[in-house]
């Protein structure tokens, strides 16, 4: 499925050279360059396209090119590589405005050195092993955040990196101008999910604004009854509805609510341009239940979605859908519920009051009616499944005042035994490297209790991404120990508050 809302995008491949080298070298490096990136883009092993661009020899080529790529609106990114040596002063100018994301391929056109038969020719015109590093130093020199790949163009493991970064550069595009809608206000009291909207617009370029319940529910109601009728049918045929619940069961109008909602939830969205949102159980006036399988189903369609108002979550997932545009797809909004805490059994049952994307599921969700002890409104209607198992990760964005820091853990997805009571959806999961570390760590970094849950995103797209974005990124894994994990943190207060004034 095509997630919803995406704008088109592509990324510009850039050679840089110089005049030194005569017109027969050039027409030469042209020559490479664009075989280079006809070849990546031809693979088909991308996200995006990638579309060759001239190659660029002096200081006003390069400051045109990078206005024309903040100028293009599909131009996501860029990937550079210095064929043979471009000095590195021409792309002060120039670099000094981009503003949009690049790469820097440290590669070669030709993979094999011709022992036998190498002269100066070819030296002067595979130059990239130094002036590659030229590029390097003046991209360190200006404080620029960038992506380094090394090897051979026609390396897989190449390819693989430069997915990760690409997948990273789509979803950055996609927030910037983005919109994410809040229905209510943060739930009551509560910090973490809160936030400051004015400094993430400023750092991330999406905007969050609120809307009354009353707008939604005139949505709500313009839904014709055969449209209605038309999606219930639909949940039919593509769950396993309970009976009562079915076209002649006594709940059905419980159901009806549900598709009268999703669509009108969807209609709302659409017609603003929103490209996520939120709910709260602390304002439902004018709705007789707590939306639960509408936001399911709108998450599967790609849109960011968290409850009680917890935009940053919602904008985060709507980020991880879109770097796992093309997979499988299994990205949910969730939350670390509870806790299994027999000794070397430890494991978080994950999951929320209704909201998790069905994405994740293990098979054919069932769709079910049971009360709810909060909201104080009828019972809702939600899909009921178990996630698929297998590696995957927990990311969160949070507000620490003076900046974002991006908080991933790496988990493993288990298998557990039945739930038979428990009517919501949910994932279990073994943190690494250990559960006692793991929470630790979270907790020590401020970690909320929401997060975007993938199977497709890895941590080397997050990575990317808060390159990009100039956040501060803390990864629990394998290799993270208590220790070294605290003294990071403490070392990241430090370069963060900094960062911004040692560019000069």
């Amino acid at each position: 499925m095509t997630i919803i809302g995406l704008k088109p995008a592509k990324i510009w491949f850039v050679c840089g050279s110089q005049h030194l080298y005569g017109p027969e070298t050039l027409e030469q490096v042209a020559d490479n360059a664009q075989k280079i990136a006809s070849e990546l883009d031809a693979a088909g092993k991308f996200p995006l396209p990638i579309v060759s661009m001239p190659i660029v020899k002096t200081t006003d080529e390069i400051a045109d090119l990078c206005i024309k790529a903040n100028a293009d609106p599909e131009c996501a990114g860029l990937i550079l590589w210095m064929h043979t040596f471009s000095p590195a002063k021409m792309w002060i100018r120039g670099l000094t405005q981009l503003n949009k994301p690049f790469m820097h391929l440290h590669t070669q056109f030709e993979r094999d050195l011709p022992w036998s038969t190498i002269d100066m020719d070819y030296m002067n015109l595979h130059q990239a092993a130094h002036g590659d590093r030229e590029a390097g130093f003046l991209h360190t020199r200006l404080r620029l955040g960038r992506k380094v790949v090394v090897g051979h163009w026609s390396d897989p493991e190449v390819h693989t990196r430069i997915d990760a970064w690409m997948r990273a550069v789509r979803a950055w595009h996609d927030w910037q101008g983005g919109r994410f809608c809040r229905f209510g206000d943060n739930m009551r009291y509560v910090a973490v999910t809160d936030g400051d909207k004015v400094s993430a617009e400023m750092a991330f370029g999406f905007s969050v604004n609120g809307f009354g319940i009353g707008d939604l529910v005139a949505a709500i109601n313009a839904v014709s009854q055969s449209d209605v009728a038309a999606l219930a049918a639909d949940y039919e045929t593509l769950y396993s509805v309970v009976p009562a619940l079915r076209k002649a069961g006594p709940k059905h109008d419980a159901l009806l609510y549900n598709a009268r909602q999703e669509l009108g939830l969807r209609r709302f969205l659409e017609a603003g341009g929103f490209k996520g949102f939120t709910t709260t159980f602390e304002d439902l006036h004018g709705l007789t239940q707590l939306p639960g399988m509408a936001p399911q189903r709108l998450m599967a369609s790609g849109y960011g979605f968290a409850g009680e108002g917890d935009w940053k979550t919602s904008a985060l997932v709507r980020a991880l859908k879109v770097m796992g545009e093309g997979m499988s797809g299994a990205t949910s909004f969730m939350e670390d519920y509870t806790y299994n805490l027999a000794e070397g059994e430890e494991a978080v049952l994950g999951s929320h009051m209704l909201e998790v994307c069905p994405t994740i599921a293990a098979g054919k969700p069932s769709v079910e009616i049971h009360a709810l002890g909060i909201g104080g409104k009828d019972d809702p209607v939600r899909l009921v499944f178990n996630s698929v198992k297998g590696a995957a990760l927990n990311a969160t964005l949070i507000d620490l005042g003076n900046r974002f820091r991006l908080l991933v853990n790496e988990v493993q997805s288990i298998d557990h035994p039945d739930l038979p009571k428990l009517p919501v959806a949910r994932a279990v999961w073994q943190c690494k490297p250990d559960f006692k570390t793991a929470l630790a760590a979270w907790i020590l970094a401020g970690g909320a209790h929401h997060t975007a849950y993938s199977y497709d995103v890895t941590t080397e797209m997050l990575e990317d991404f808060a390159t990009i974005a100039g956040i501060e990124l803390a990864v629990i894994n394998d290799d993270t120990t208590l220790s070294a994990f605290k003294q990071d943190l403490r070392n990241n207060e430090v370069y963060y508050h900094f960062a911004r004034g040692i560019r000069a």
